[in-house]
């Protein structure tokens, strides 16, 4: 079989290919679980013979996957002992204009997410930048696709700051034997950080001045609410008029379901009826009051006594995420709301009220949901997270010693990879267990942070990049681009880093790393070159998605609260693609020049 030949290539190299498309395809396309469809990937390849048993389970016991999942635990340590919410409080202060306050904003982001989670501390900014934002005068839209793109350029300046650089890193270190430091990056990523700084201030005008999603909530009309009248209500048999439910403060009645019969349109002479559902536009506090007033419920489904109420239950606004299983679906369509213990209360899209009943919008990605949930339920922790992003839901770390020995313990890590006194993996290993010895988190806080999910992409991807390979796909290809762009070595790595700028929009950075790795290597070693600059120069163009919201997973943390749309990103995005492809290639080159094999 495997000497049976298509376009150049072997059935194994067709395994593969057909497998990293079809991968690709139910990553963008539907809404599987990525560390589901990266395990079934790997499943495939070891069943078809493409990678034996070692090598198809050989990203799982990698050097790189174990140090991503080591720094799990330092950063929940950091996280625990209030490290974040210490330097935000400190470094934002009042600038006076926009261009200051960018740079306010986006520096400290940037050194941030070069030690911690990119994702862990967009998460922490959302809330405190679009406060920050109402004190300064400027729409959070304006600010909040800055917080994203510096915490991606942040996250470049080292090799913790992003997968990518590790699994780059770890592959290179299979490869020749030789350890990249730990801060290999730092100049390449600094520098283009402070060109993404003054680019993002130079084309400001085309960041989107949108609404803020919150103000649907806060501006009368601006949002919908759908309650419910009891069976023991005590209007039954009066009518809206006279009960003063047809007129409410703050409001107004735009729907009204007898059972399966809708009054069109509704009058104040209608009568009121046990289990009828009256919809109401206006402003929030007013009609919830008047609701409690009333006796009138939140309408998930249908209650016979006020008593049957939960009255330890609180508002809370969340965003549908992307990939949300309730992307395309109706919360009255399904059993969400009893499953999860919670009910939506109303809808907003982009800071407009949707002009439908609650329960009965069909949801899309970014769309804000005010929920009616239990006080102490944990958000981040329950299935509601999959589904949507809370942010009101931040708990709040006390700040103190721990803050200082967290800090130090984080420097201390950094100081023994980047002098060369131990490896990053030990080093790591020794920072771990600091945090848990000095208590700046529980072992329970420290299991609870490893994010497995993202565990099992790293590894998954890692062994694709293998696949990749072996197979010969990488030479292939690593020949086929020498024949477009010649023997030029800075053409070369200009043309694979842009493709892959431009993959990475569409893919996970890291998966991204691990295919192009191969590619990269294999196109330099044929030039003659050292493949270690063109390593560097890769490492930043996959992290360089800046062009759709899909590209990085802090572009979806910002996406809902922003009140954006697809194409805000690209207006900016595009640009920036380029802005920063172009500063990579010049100041790698600057850094590492390149050098011919012996």
């Amino acid at each position: 079989m495997e000497s049976f030949m298509f376009l150049g290539f072997g059935v194994d190299a067709w395994i593969t290919i057909i497998t990293v498309l079809g991968m690709f395809s139910l990553l963008l396309f539907t809404k599987l679980r990525s560390d589901l469809v990266f395990l079934s990937a790997i499943g495939i390849l070891y069943i078809t013979g493409v990678l034996d048993a070692k090598e198809a389970f050989s990203g799982f016991s990698g050097t790189s996957v174990i140090t991503v999942g080591v720094l799990f635990v330092v950063v929940a340590g950091l996280t625990h002992t209030g490290v974040l919410q210490w330097i935000v409080r400190h470094l934002l202060g009042t600038p006076g204009n926009y261009s200051k306050a960018v740079i306010r904003l986006m520096l400290p982001v940037a050194v941030l997410s070069s030690f911690l989670s990119n994702t862990t501390v967009v998460a922490l900014f959302v809330n405190i930048v679009k406060m920050w934002s109402k004190k300064l005068g400027i729409s959070p839209s304006k600010l909040l696709i800055p917080l994203s793109y510096a915490s991606g350029m942040g996250g470049v300046c080292t090799l913790i700051g992003t997968p990518p650089n590790l699994i780059i890193s770890g592959l290179y270190e299979e490869k020749t034997g030789e350890a990249m430091n730990v801060l290999t990056t730092t100049i390449p990523g600094l520098f283009c950080l402070a060109v993404g700084v003054l680019s993002v201030i130079a084309m400001r005008r085309l960041l989107p001045d949108r609404k803020a999603p919150e103000t649907a909530f806060e501006a009368t009309s601006e949002y919908t609410v759908e309650l419910q009248v009891p069976s023991d209500n005590p209007y039954i048999g009066r009518t809206l008029g006279e009960v003063g439910l047809f007129r409410v403060k703050g409001g107004s009645l735009i729907e009204m379901y007898h059972f399966d019969d809708v009054p069109s349109p509704v009058t104040e002479d209608e009568f009121i009826m046990g289990g009828d559902h009256l919809v109401y536009a206006g402003q929030i506090d007013e009609i919830l009051e008047m609701a409690k007033n009333h006796q009138l419920v939140s309408a998930d489904h249908h209650v016979f006594s006020m008593n049957e109420i939960d009255k330890s239950r609180q508002l809370r606004t969340a965003y549908v995420n992307f990939g949300s299983s309730l992307i395309g679906t109706t919360i009255g369509g399904s059993t969400y709301e009893r499953d999860n213990n919670v009910v939506l209360a109303a809808v907003a899209r982009r800071g407009k009220r949707i002009k439908e009943v609650p329960r009965q919008v069909v949801l899309q990605a970014g769309d804000t949901l005010l929920l009616v949930c239990p006080k102490h339920i944990n958000v981040n922790t329950s299935s509601l997270a999959s589904d949507l992003h809370f942010f009101d839901s931040n708990e709040v770390p006390n700040i103190g010693r721990g803050t200082l020995v967290s800090t130090a313990i984080m420097i201390t890590m950094v100081a023994l990879s980047a002098f060369g006194i131990i490896p990053l993996l030990q080093s790591a290993f020794l920072a771990a267990a600091a945090m848990l010895i000095f208590r700046c988190c529980s072992v329970e806080q420290a299991m609870k942070s490893v994010n497995w999910d993202i565990l099992m992409v790293f590894a998954g991807s890692a062994v694709l990049g293998l696949a990749i390979q072996k197979t010969g796909i990488a030479e292939w290809l690593a020949n086929g681009i020498l024949d477009v762009c010649g023997t030029n070595p800075l053409v070369v790595m200009t043309a694979v880093c842009f493709v892959a700028t431009f993959i990475t929009e569409f893919i996970s950075n890291t998966a991204a790393g691990a295919m192009f790795f191969p590619i990269m290597y294999e196109a330099a070693e044929k030039l003659g070159y050292d493949p270690f600059p063109f390593l560097i120069a890769l490492m930043v163009s996959v992290s360089s998605s800046f062009a759709t919201p899909i590209g990085s997973p802090t572009h979806m943390l910002v996406y809902g609260p922003g009140g954006y749309r697809f194409s805000d990103f690209m207006r900016i995005g595009l640009l920036m693609n380029l802005i920063i492809l172009a500063a990579n290639i010049f100041i790698v080159n600057i850094v590492y020049p390149l050098t011919q094999l012996p």
